[in-house]
């Protein structure tokens, strides 16, 4: 472009196209960029229209003059590129990042805030390190270069910033977003598959559970809920107590396992219409102890045994040291244990007894004494709750107890709800 065409005619059409006013003493640079721009980038234009994916991406350009900003936004613009927004401030551009969450950021090194300052803040945000910046500098200091790499940029240019330079990084910088976001889509997917899949097996988990603890209520002839009311019982205790939640989610899960050991018992004791006798009454304080034994993990001889027989032993292995097994193992141990140490079968006493332990027992003998059984009728609601006071400091942990008259209503409900029906 010849001086005489550097006149006050194109002096307007240059800041008319820029968008910007353009000082005298720049504006034969300004021109000539412009020149630039459009001899090299026009190319570009039809390789990025055939990609709606980089038509659209967001790109953020950030310097503290003016002029380079928009020189920058048109040569991205000449390319094809349809989000290209700039940005002058360099104090506010961190939140000018984390607000429009670009896929590219060009950003200048020498501001009033630091460019390398700015990449730093991005590297070390969890939210936006993903972003891949492009930084621009005219000083020629290898250790600028080499501090921008370090704290992690896509890219190093030097000014005065040609097309040619420009426009190749910034398709490979967003082809590099492109590729995180494709991966970062695949893991979620993953862990969304895992997930699934998880509770798939948490699910058949805690049904095979609840089979198991059914068994046991027919073995003792006894139908219906009461198995699911402990649980929930349990459960909802366990959260008044103030436990942690994965906690009180153990207790009610394991909580339905807690007569597992009357299997090994037999039927003319658990079916007896009447008083046991006291051999029999000892037979059947055996149940706790076989309770445990269930959920006992297998002996090392045994382990190497199953090991060495199938894949599918050694997975069952892993079973028995489970949070949720050894959780209803001390529940089918310690829940006929009594606060005043006259329970069994070890005669704990008071805190000794392990609270999983303390508020099944609550639970349990409210269920009981509320629910039909061969030997008697089910008491009234109010009766069951009047027993458990009674028995509170003697038979029960009194804050178990006063946490279980807290919740009087939920426990009614549930009794409702879950109600058995002749």
């Amino acid at each position: 472009m010849s001086t005489r065409m550097l006149n006050a005619r194109e002096h307007e059409l240059i800041e008319k196209t820029l968008g910007i006013e353009i000082p005298d003493r720049v504006l034969p640079a300004t021109a000539a960029s412009l020149q630039n721009l459009h001899a090299v980038a026009g190319p570009f234009a039809s390789t990025i229209a055939a990609s709606d994916e980089f038509q659209n991406r967001k790109i953020l350009v950030i310097d503290d003059e003016a002029i380079n900003v928009r020189l920058i936004q048109k040569c991205l613009q000449i390319a094809g590129y349809r989000k290209v927004e700039t940005h002058t401030e360099p104090e506010s551009a961190l939140e000018r990042i984390i607000t429009q969450q670009p896929d590219l950021v060009i950003c200048d090194v020498v501001m009033s805030v630091s460019g390398l300052q700015i990449l730093q803040q991005v590297a070390s945000s969890p939210d936006l390190r993903n972003i891949p910046m492009i930084m621009i500098t005219a000083s020629e200091d290898e250790r600028v270069r080499s501090d921008a790499l370090e704290l992690g940029a896509a890219e190093l240019l030097t000014k005065p910033l040609r097309a040619t330079s420009l426009l190749p990084r910034v398709r490979n910088a967003l082809l590099l977003r492109s590729q995180f976001d494709q991966m970062l889509n695949h893991r979620r997917e993953l862990e969304s598959q895992i997930q699934a899949r998880t509770a798939e097996l948490m699910l058949s988990r805690l049904e095979l559970i609840h089979c198991l603890a059914k068994l046991a209520e027919f073995r003792d002839n006894e139908t219906g809920h009461h198995v699911v009311r402990v649980g929930r019982y349990a459960g909802i205790l366990a959260r008044q107590m103030g436990l942690d939640r994965a906690t009180c989610e153990l207790i009610e899960h394991a909580a339905p396992l807690h007569d597992i050991g009357k299997i090994g018992i037999g039927d003319d004791i658990l079916r007896k219409p009447g008083k046991l006798t006291p051999e029999e009454f000892e037979t059947m304080q055996r149940h706790v102890g076989l309770g445990k034994r269930v959920f006992q993990p297998l002996s090392h001889s045994e382990s190497l045994q199953l090991r060495a027989h199938t894949r599918l032993g050694e997975m069952m292995i892993g079973v028995g040291s489970s949070p949720l097994l050894r959780m209803a193992s001390e529940i089918a141990l310690t829940h006929h244990e009594r606060w005043d140490g006259n329970g069994y079968p070890i005669g704990l006493k008071g805190t000794d007894i392990p609270m999983s332990g303390r508020i099944v027992a609550v639970a349990d003998v409210f269920d009981a004494l509320s629910s039909k059984r061969v030997y008697k009728p089910a008491f009234p609601i109010d009766k069951c709750f009047e027993i458990l006071q009674e028995e509170s400091g003697t038979h029960f942990d009194p804050d178990v107890v006063n946490a279980f008259m807290r919740i009087r209503d939920e426990i009614v409900r549930i009794r409702i709800d879950l109600a058995d029906v002749d």
